[in-house]
């Protein structure tokens, strides 16, 4: 499979009712993974701008992050997450991300289904 970035999907929403607006590129499809995966995204969070504290439920999300600096809430412990980091979080876990720095955080978001 080949696909141009300029054909992939891009939405702005707010996510898991965090603060503002999330940029979301969506690389590929559950269709295209599958069935094994529901989000396969490259995700750019403006400062200021969060991803809402939430849980996952028979999946597994992992962040890879590739710019600049952002407060991952790994089950109510905040940890500063910065470019090479990984970020999961499995079944019955809690998390959500937040920029508070003056630059955009840019990360790949996966989540994968358990079976």
């Amino acid at each position: 499979m080949y696909k141009r970035s300029e054909n992939c999907p891009m939405k702005d929403i707010c996510v898991q009712n965090g603060n503002g607006l999330t940029h979301i590129k969506e690389l590929s499809d559950r269709a295209a993974m599958y069935d094994h995966a529901r989000m396969f995204a490259h995700v750019t969070l403006e400062p200021g701008r969060s991803i809402g504290y939430h849980i996952h439920e028979k999946e597994t999300e992992f962040y890879y992050i590739l710019k600049g600096e952002g407060v991952f809430n790994d089950n109510g412990t905040e940890v500063i997450v910065r470019p090479g980091d990984i970020c999961a979080t499995a079944h019955g876990e809690h998390h959500g991300m937040e920029n508070r720095s003056a630059e955009n955080l840019e990360m790949i978001a996966l989540i994968v289904l358990d079976n």
